[in-house]
């Protein structure tokens, strides 16, 4: 599929039935964005079966002030997701978070990810959360670059541990969504 061909990608919240559909863009997408960033043996040990497991805790513990959203094609494959909710470790600036945002490589730079921060914005929004931060693994450059087209600015930085190795991520953030969730 080239960058220019047309495919309609409708967004909707998640539910429990997409739980292996979000594993697979999960650690699909791991694999093809954190080479040469994550330990290959890491990559290579994802579960698909481990990952379904958590989405589908996530999706079945039904909390107000977090959503998990689709994107799936008219065949109803799921072909990215994201989710977001109250930031979590309790920033007094930041009150929300975008926790995730996976899109095959396939899917990418068709707009998809746009239209996906745009859907959570507006939830995070709806729920009183008016500011919102999101971390990022600091030698993914692609999908900095992505943060700063919205105006994301960087805001701190830490290391944590994946697959044994220490990993830096950096968090974006804005003070105000109202603009993103247009």
């Amino acid at each position: 599929m080239s960058a220019n061909t047309r495919v309609d990608i409708r967004i909707r919240k998640a539910k429990v039935a997409d739980a292996a559909g979000i594993a697979r863009v999960q650690i699909d997408t791991w694999r093809s964005s954190y080479t040469g960033i994550v330990p290959t043996e890491h990559l290579s040990g994802l579960s698909y079966e481990n990952c379904e497991s958590r989405w589908n805790d996530v999706l079945t513990t039904n909390r107000a002030d977090v959503i998990v959203l689709v994107a799936e094609t008219a065949e109803d494959e799921v072909v990215g997701f994201a989710s977001g909710g109250p930031e979590r470790e309790k920033n007094s600036v930041y009150l929300g978070e975008l926790y995730s945002i996976y899109i095959l490589r396939e899917y990418q730079r068709r707009k998809l990810g746009r239209r996906l921060v745009v859907a959570v914005s507006r939830f995070l929004l709806s729920v009183g959360l008016c500011s919102m931060l999101l971390w990022v693994l600091k030698d993914n450059h692609p999908s900095r670059r992505f943060y700063e087209s919205f105006g994301g600015e960087e805001v701190s930085k830490k290391d944590i541990l994946i697959g044994g190795a220490s990993i830096s991520e950096v968090a974006y953030g804005w003070k105000t969504i109202a603009n993103l969730a247009d």
